[in-house]
């Protein structure tokens, strides 16, 4: 089986402080664009029972097949810097 997460995750949350800006994730705000369910120390309280979007292999499978996992990788990491530059 692939490994889809050894990309660095620093585990910052910020992909989890902007769930307002997808529409499939729209149950998970908590009315400020914050996954309901991020902990105070970034963590996921429903890790095991997180939502599809916020499962990298769902992810890879569903919109990157036509990729290697490294080029995923590679995506990922960029989405998540500028996600992270964005809060800055």
């Amino acid at each position: 089986m692939k490994n889809y997460y050894p990309y660095p995750c620093t585990r910052c949350g910020a992909c989890c402080r902007h769930v307002d800006l997808i529409a499939e994730m729209k149950n998970f705000n908590r009315g400020d664009g914050v996954c309901k369910h991020l902990t105070a120390d970034n963590l996921c309280e429903i890790y095991s029972a997180r939502p599809p979007l916020c499962n990298g292999e769902y992810v890879y499978k569903k919109f990157f097949a036509d990729k290697t996992v490294e080029e995923f990788h590679a995506i990922i990491s960029q989405l998540c810097k500028k996600i992270r530059e964005a809060e800055a």
